[in-house]
């Protein structure tokens, strides 16, 4: 199974590893699925957790160990088409990353935006509840 986690689930997972996010992340560690990434992923993911308001919550060496652990053990995705569905463009590249990696999962915490698309050609968008409950049983 070919999956997507948005940069949100992965900032969650890294605030708190035994949250749902947390335990989705825990699944890829263990085998469960194969995780797929972009190099414009990677680099939100350094910025995103390098925001004062993220200080407290993530420590900068978990938050490197976490790119560097997805560079070298998932499935790094070179190019991505020109996409635009989102209504949210930074999100674009999400959509583009499932046309190319062939996803079957985009795991998202974006209600607003990517949930309400519910799929992109043949990826399912859903939750990380919704992914965990799938995995598990």
């Amino acid at each position: 199974m070919r999956v997507i986690l948005d940069t949100n689930i992965l900032i969650s997972a890294l605030i708190r590893r035994k949250s749902v996010p947390g335990r989705v992340l825990q699944a890829w560690v263990d085998g469960r699925y194969d995780l797929l990434t972009h190099e414009r992923q990677l680099g939100e993911l350094r910025v995103v957790t390098r925001r004062p308001e993220l200080h407290g919550l993530i420590r900068r060496a978990q938050a490197g160990r976490m790119v560097n652990q997805l560079r070298l053990h998932a499935a790094v995705i070179v190019r991505i088409p020109r996409t635009r569905r989102s209504d949210d463009p930074a999100d674009d590249f999400l959509l583009a990353m499932c046309e190319t990696g062939l996803a079957d999962y985009l795991v998202t915490g974006d209600k607003a935006g990517l949930l309400n698309l519910k799929s992109h050609g043949p990826t399912a968008i859903i939750t990380a509840r919704s992914f965990l409950d799938l995995i598990v049983e």
